[in-house]
């Protein structure tokens, strides 16, 4: 397991995250020759016992986390998990001069302000989280005008800017990756079957820019409503212009997409001439089950990472982490590294912008200007035993890193 350096700083779980991904849509910068540093873990430094159940760490330096701890079902589990998650961050931090403040937004915009304002009056460096766009949004306004970062977990890339940033997966992400592989490897007609929602909005809007971008070329976009699907008209309205490509995008889920590539196929389709390529959500061993799936690429992080990460929660906490526990994690170690290697006064938009990058659970990460993130990841393929990495993540941010 790599802890982050600030010069010196995994199956179905992607689908959860990615599940998120979908729910809470409600709508590469430069390059360095080193690989983001990384440190050994230390002996485990365990949180004292008679802390306050909001606190953790014995740390000088505040920063505030922002969960909706008293929201109602999901939303209160997901919480519960990512403060563990920050726990066992800190546990591993190695002795980092730093204290996590959580705090309790209810999962809604004004106890989301609330929490931001109360945590900059309480002297908080940084603020972490919140989970969702619109508490996000809410406090990254109240952090934008005290001058505190706020490392977000929304997935919606409207929320984001300058000073708040997202450390969630993006679709985005996946699409400029996945095109960009298939592109390399001699792709250069394409066509995508889209869901009719915010997903698909978001991930056609990439695969607009993305495919231009890699030398390829758009020659038929449809898409298919997801209350009362048709795919076999979508399907029949593609296949015309799938005759002159190369390369296929169904970004849906795996319990979706093989009904897709059906109404292809019996649209007249030869999938078996095209590269079939998705998002994360394809990450979910039920595509394997479909043999007509096989061959099919997708982005997603190296999987023995997260792995390693959830290994450690079960040890710890008896029972499996949410997919989203792997970033606060991220974010509690970002901070911990910054403060070791800079003090308190290094947590800054300059410090979380570092164009090395970081390493974390999920392999290397770095935030851009406007508050997005770019990843490195893996391109994995779709076949009958599980799938498999394809070309391996890269593990810096240099140039030709297939990034």
């Amino acid at each position: 397991m790599s802890i982050f350096g600030l010069p010196p700083f995994g199956g179905t779980l992607r689908v959860g995250a990615l599940g998120i991904a979908c729910a809470l849509l409600a709508a590469c910068g430069s390059t360095v020759s080193e690989a983001p540093p990384t440190a050994a873990l230390s002996a485990e430094q365990p949180i004292s016992p008679d802390q306050p159940a909001n606190v953790i760490g014995t740390g000088s330096t505040r920063v505030a986390m922002i969960l909706p701890l008293g929201a109602s079902g999901n939303a209160a589990l997901a919480a519960q998990a990512l403060r563990n998650a920050a726990e066992l961050a800190m546990e591993e931090s190695g002795g980092a001069d730093l204290q996590i403040i959580v705090k309790d937004d209810g999962g809604n915009s004004q106890g989301a302000q609330g929490a931001a304002q109360q945590a900059a009056d309480e002297g908080a460096r940084a603020i972490i989280g919140p989970l969702f766009a619109h508490t996000v949004a809410a406090a990254g306004q109240v952090a934008r005008s005290r001058s505190l970062p706020l490392v977000g977990f929304s997935t919606d890339t409207n929320v984001a800017t300058q000073g708040v940033y997202l450390l969630s997966f993006l679709p985005e992400t996946d699409v400029e990756r996945v095109v960009r592989y298939a592109a390399a490897h001699g792709k250069r007609s394409f066509i995508a079957l889209l869901p009719e929602n915010a997903y698909g909005s978001v991930v056609e809007a990439a695969f607009r820019e993305a495919v231009p971008a890699a030398g390829g070329r758009i020659v038929g976009i449809e898409r298919y409503a997801t209350d009362k699907p048709n795919y076999a008209d979508a399907a029949r309205r593609l296949a015309a212009a799938a005759q002159a490509a190369d390369a296929v995008f169904l970004p849906d889920a795996a319990d979706v997409v093989p009904q897709l590539a059906q109404a292809l196929t019996a649209a007249g389709v030869d999938l078996k001439r095209m590269q079939l390529m998705g998002t994360g959500l394809w990450d979910d061993p039920k595509m394997a089950a479909s043999p007509s799936l096989a061959g099919g690429i997708y982005a997603a992080p190296d999987p023995n990472g997260y792995r390693a990460f959830a290994q450690r929660y079960r040890a710890r906490y008896g029972r499996e982490p949410v997919r989203t526990a792997a970033l606060a994690h991220d974010a509690v170690s970002l901070m911990a590294a910054i403060v070791k290697s800079q003090g308190p006064g290094g947590i800054s938009d300059q410090a979380i912008q570092s164009p090395a990058g970081f390493s974390g659970v999920d392999g290397i990460f770095r935030f851009k200007s406007d508050g997005t993130n770019q990843r490195g990841l893996a391109i994995m393929q779709v076949q009958p035993g599980g799938a498999r990495v394809l070309e391996p993540a890269p593990r810096s941010f240099s140039a030709g890193a297939g990034l």
